[in-house]
């Protein structure tokens, strides 16, 4: 039996063959309970009643793109689970976008063209290691830094590290 048999996925993209690539691929993985939309709307409307374990989503789709379904899952009020990990893929790798993504709280992204082994990178990221959750005023989202050091003496970067300077 797979690692991921149990897994509920949410494929979200705008193009039906990608949405048919994915979900080839997440069957490949053992992955039977997965389910299809076509933008981030209709993404919505399924995890108001379907609790996916994981969402993979495409960057740029009509109506509501990827950066802005995850603000909405991850800050909306009535958002019906916020804490979900979404692994975000597009072919625009360039650094704003990124940036963009991580900063909505994508727990990660990954480029197309997708291949196999870089969904089950992505997907064994999110399921045997999550990352502590983090919610402030300017961010709702995964931890974003990835690994700890208890022997790091750098430089604090935020203005309530000074108080541990002290």
């Amino acid at each position: 039996m797979s690692q991921f048999s149990r897994v509920l996925a949410l494929v979200v993209d705008d193009n039906h063959y990608m949405r048919v690539i994915v979900s080839t691929m997440l069957r490949s993985m053992g992955i039977v309970h997965i389910r299809e939309a076509s933008d981030g709307a209709e993404a919505l409307e399924i995890v108001r009643d379907w609790r996916p374990d994981v969402i993979i989503l495409d960057l740029v789709m009509e109506t509501i793109d990827g950066i802005e379904f995850t603000r909405l899952l991850r800050t909306g009020v009535d958002s019906p689970h916020p804490y979900v990990p979404i692994i975000m893929m597009t072919g625009h790798t360039d650094r704003s976008h990124v940036i963009a993504a991580r900063d909505a709280g994508v727990n990660e992204f990954v480029a197309k063209p997708l291949t196999a082994r870089a969904l089950i990178d992505r997907m064994k990221s999110v399921i045997e290691n999550e990352r502590a959750w983090v919610k402030s005023a300017g961010y709702t989202g995964p931890d974003r830094r990835r690994r700890r050091t208890a022997d790091y003496k750098g430089p604090f970067r935020r203005s309530s590290d000074k108080a541990i300077m002290d």
